[in-house]
């Protein structure tokens, strides 16, 4: 990559950096592009440069948060697969990689699940996007955990994945929100057993 490259990308990620803490606390309609150039160290041109507008660096922010979410997410399920792990083992990998990642990125997180329950918003069709993209690299693990036998066939794959995501997001939310006193292997330890199905005695994913 060329210098002018790494550049732009590294002005993009103060941008990215700046508007995700700034509409995390003010909400979207009240942060101006003026404060996002601010908090970021350039020049209000810079962002302009970059973004066409304010609504088009927002749908950015959202690919680019979610895009490294399914990276991290993709990499524990790949490195438990070149262990031989089983299907469940990559979903528990999964979950700490996603608690990991929201413990390193809360305001993103907050705002991503917030833009989840909101309509009528110019980027919904991106946000419906990104979130299957991070989705399907869960339903990814399930279908393959079933045809390899290791997890029921009547299993709904779709619903089950964005339920795990789900689940992973509102906790992580939760913990540091309610409950900032716990670690992370606190909370990987209770999502866990409730991957395992051992919160009710009987199997979520049962072999």
């Amino acid at each position: 990559m060329d210098s002018s490259s790494t550049r732009r990308r590294a002005t993009r990620q103060k941008l990215y950096e700046a508007a995700v803490t700034l509409i995390a606390e003010q909400g979207f309609s009240a942060t101006t592009v003026d404060e996002i150039a601010e908090r970021a160290g350039v020049a209000k041109g810079t962002v302009y440069y970059n973004f066409k507008s304010k609504t088009e660096l927002f749908e950015e922010l959202l690919r680019h948060g979610v895009g490294l979410l399914t990276a991290s997410l993709r990499t524990a399920a790949d490195e438990t697969a070149e262990r031989d792990g089983t299907s469940v083992e990559a979903l528990d990998a999964m979950i700490r990689a996603g608690l990991a990642f929201i413990d390193r990125r809360p305001a993103f997180t907050q705002l991503y699940v917030a833009e989840l329950w909101r309509t009528n918003r110019a980027w919904q069709s991106t946000l419906l996007v990104v979130r299957q993209q991070a989705v399907s690299v869960v339903e990814k693990v399930l279908q393959e955990g079933i045809d390899r036998g290791e997890l029921n066939r009547e299993i709904d794959v779709p619903l089950t994945a964005a339920a795990l995501v789900g689940m992973v997001l509102v906790a992580a939310l939760d913990w540091q929100a309610f409950q900032p006193e716990r670690s992370i292997d606190d909370v990987h330890s209770a999502l866990s057993l409730l991957l395992h199905g051992r919160v009710g005695g009987s199997g979520l994913v049962p072999r």
